[in-house]
Parts: C-alpha cells; sequence; structure tokens
C-alpha cells in the first residue's frame, strides 16, 4: 500500500521512469549521404552527445534508433551505456524509427518516453530536465517549445504509445498524433536554454565546428 506524507498533501504521485529515445537513423541524404549519427561533434560522434543529453536531463534508461550504417556507427561510438536498437527501414523516413523505437521499450518499466532527435545539438540537458519535469507534475503529452512554436523534445507517456506508433509514417514522425491531440498537449518554453535548430545541410556543419555554436550543455 502507498503510503503519502502528510507533510506534503498536494505532492504529485511518483511516477514510472522516463525513458529516453533517440532517433539517431537518418542517412544524412541533403549532407551528401553522410550519416548524422557519425558527423564529428567536439572530437566524437554526434550520437554520443545526443545520447548524454537524454541521461543527464533524467532519462534512464535510454534506447537509441540506429540505421544508416549501423555498423559504423555501433563501432566507432561509444554506446555502452544505452540500449540500442536498429531500424532496417530507416530510408522510409523517421516515421519508421519512431516505430522501431516505441516497440523496442515495450515491457520496458517505463512510464514515458521522451523523443529527441540526433541533429539537434543546440537542445541540451536543461531542456530535457523541463519537459519531465512538466511529466512528473502529471502531464502524459509534453513537448518543448521555442516562442511558443511546439519542438523536440516531446514525450509520450506509455499509455499513449500504440497510437503514436500506428499514425507514424513517412518523415511526419508523430506530428499527426500531436496536431490531433492539441488540447492535450503540455508546452514547455524552452527558448532561454536552448535552440533548436537541425544539421540537415552542408551549410549547417558549422553550427558543429565554430566556438560560438551553442554547447549541448548551456543553459544547465
Amino acid at each position: 500500500m502507498a503510503h503519502i506524507s502528510p507533510s506534503a498533501p498536494d505532492a504529485p504521485p511518483v511516477r514510472s521512469p522516463v525513458a529516453g529515445l533517440l532517433l539517431a537513423a537518418g542517412g544524412g541524404r541533403r549532407l551528401g549521404g553522410r550519416p548524422k549519427a557519425l558527423l564529428d561533434f567536439r572530437g566524437r560522434p554526434l550520437v554520443e552527445n545526443a545520447a548524454r543529453v537524454l541521461r543527464e536531463g533524467g532519462c534512464g534508461p535510454v534506447h537509441i534508433v540506429l540505421g544508416a550504417a549501423a555498423g559504423a556507427v555501433r563501432e566507432r561510438a561509444d554506446l555502452a551505456a544505452y540500449e540500442t536498437a536498429e531500424n532496417p527501414d530507416w530510408a522510409q523516413g523517421m516515421g519508421s524509427s519512431l516505430r522501431v523505437g516505441l516497440a523496442a521499450l515495450a515491457g520496458s518499466g517505463a512510464g514515458a518516453a521522451l523523443v529527441s532527435l540526433v541533429d539537434q545539438p543546440g537542445i541540451g540537458s536543461a531542456a530535457v530536465a523541463r519537459v519531465i519535469a512538466a511529466y512528473e507534475g502529471g502531464a502524459g503529452l509534453v513537448a518543448a517549445a521555442y516562442g511558443g512554436k511546439r519542438g523536440h523534445p516531446v514525450l509520450f507517456a506509455a499509455d499513449r504509445w500504440a497510437a503514436v506508433a500506428a499514425g507514424a509514417s513517412g518523415d511526419r514522425g508523430a506530428r499527426a498524433y500531436l496536431e490531433e491531440h492539441a488540447a492535450a498537449l503540455t508546452l514547455v518554453e524552452c527558448a532561454d536554454v536552448a535552440e533548436p535548430y537541425d544539421i540537415d545541410t552542408p551549410r549547417d556543419l558549422f553550427r558543429l565546428a565554430s566556438p560560438g555554436a551553442p554547447r549541448a550543455d548551456e543553459g544547465q
């Protein structure tokens, strides 16, 4: 039987852990076929930074969905502290990786999945922690916002996974689900601690190399 401290009658109930779900399967088509997971970021593969951000932000466990050049990613990146799954259909888009990731979390005991993308190094652990805090406060569908506009990471309580997976297709991922359930979505403003840019084209690569590019751990 659960015991509630009389000194904190309004405290929210303790919720199951939040699993981090990192989508890192893309082949970098607009980067000339350079898989984003293997892009160099401060001397290490970008996927390592993205996974570490989830762990430091409060996720546990952290699952990573690999796809393009999965063998090379496993060889070059230190992912020993994380669970990995491989999406053989990665070329079909983000939706297929989201389905693989949510399936991998089945039976994990996680109460929610916090989904992030490997190519957004400007989003650090402070944003992850804010989204998790909203879940711990009772919300079951949460997204970081930047100037009021929905972005990543996005959190889905476990009772939503089946519906999210069913609607995930192409590169839209969970966008259709989020639009359909906008009334239930809690937005958490994170523009003061993170920048939601993507590394999509060669013109974006300066953000990985320039000393002025935002650090993934800024704002903590």
